[in-house]
């Protein structure tokens, strides 16, 4: 990894310039969330594992991103609200930035190039494709809801498809076993 997450500058969605330094020693789980996607239920389970592993030592950041079919199209501000209200979502949300394309935001572009190659490629990546949509290819982020693990040295360690959900025993395996190092 050409940059520890640690050291990469950040916002957050209160319009917070700070770094991910202060999540030294805890387990991560970044997510690119937007509040229009057929997938913005996940913010439901998100926030549900989030509250039982908060205390062992995980925390959930949500990264907003207008990257796919302008999904997430709302102020800082906006988004904020649509999450608490929605979801009542209280893990970390971040300011909206780009998470694929030439204006990539550099958090992301240490996450893709750590771990190319994303876990869970399932038939709803083929039901993009069936409605005319074309996903990014590997290493760019597939769509919303994409999810990063960082272990508590800060290395990324997984990369989940959007389409596995918070639930995944896939995910939370993953995580309970990050936990326990």
């Amino acid at each position: 990894m050409s940059q520890s997450v640690y050291d990469i500058p950040v916002k957050t969605i209160a319009g917070q310039d700070i770094t991910l330094n202060q999540y030294t020693g805890k387990v991560l789980l970044l997510v690119n969330v937007a509040s229009k996607c057929g997938l913005t239920p996940q913010y439901e389970g998100l926030q549900k594992l989030y509250k039982e592993k908060k205390d062992q030592g995980l925390e959930i950041l949500g990264f907003p991103a207008n990257n796919f079919l302008a999904q997430e199209p709302g102020s800082d501000a906006e988004i904020q609200e649509f999450c608490s209200l929605n979801y009542q979502v209280n893990f970390p949300l971040f300011s909206k930035i780009s998470v694929a394309g030439e204006d990539k935001h550099p958090l992301y572009q240490t996450l893709t190039q750590a771990i190319p190659e994303r876990i869970g490629e399932g038939p709803w990546w083929k039901d993009l494709v069936d409605y005319g949509l074309t996903p990014n290819e590997p290493p760019e982020v597939l769509w919303n809801f994409e999810k990063f693990l960082i272990n508590k040295k800060g290395e990324v360690v997984a990369r989940f498809a959007p389409d596995i959900t918070a639930d995944d025993p896939r995910i939370v395996d993953a995580i309970n076993a990050e936990l326990a190092k």
